[in-house]
C-alpha cells in the first residue's frame, strides 16, 4: 500500500482539535492498515516524527429512510502523537 492510500482524510472534531494542543491528530485510515505503516505513511507525507499510533474500528450507525433501514459503512480511525521535538502538521494548525 502506498502512504495516500492509507491515509483517507483527517477528523475534524471537537475531541480531535483539543488533542492539537498535545501534537495528537486524528485520521480516517484503510481498514486493512496496522500501526506500523499509518505510522511510516504519516512520516512520510507531513515530514514529521511519530512518537505512537491508537487505533480504533467505528462502528456503522443505524440510519433511517422512511421505512428502510441499513447502517453507515464501518471505518477505522487513528490518534497518532508526535514527538516533542517533532513540528506540527502545517494543516491542522491552519485551522486553530
Amino acid at each position: 500500500m502506498h502512504a495516500r492510500d492509507i491515509i483517507i482524510r483527517p477528523v475534524i472534531s471537537e475531541k480531535a482539535m483539543l488533542g492539537m494542543s498535545m501534537k495528537k491528530y486524528t485520521f480516517r485510515v484503510a481498514k486493512e492498515a496496522n500501526k506500523i505503516q499509518i505510522a511510516n505513511a504519516v512520516e512520510e507525507i507531513f515530514g514529521v516524527k511519530v512518537d505512537k499510533v491508537h487505533t480504533l474500528n467505528v462502528r456503522g450507525r443505524m440510519r433511517r429512510r422512511g421505512r428502510t433501514v441499513g447502517y453507515t459503512p464501518a471505518w477505522k480511525k487513528a490518534v497518532v502523537k508526535l514527538k516533542q521535538d517533532s513540528k506540527g502538521i502545517e494543516f491542522f494548525d491552519s485551522m486553530v
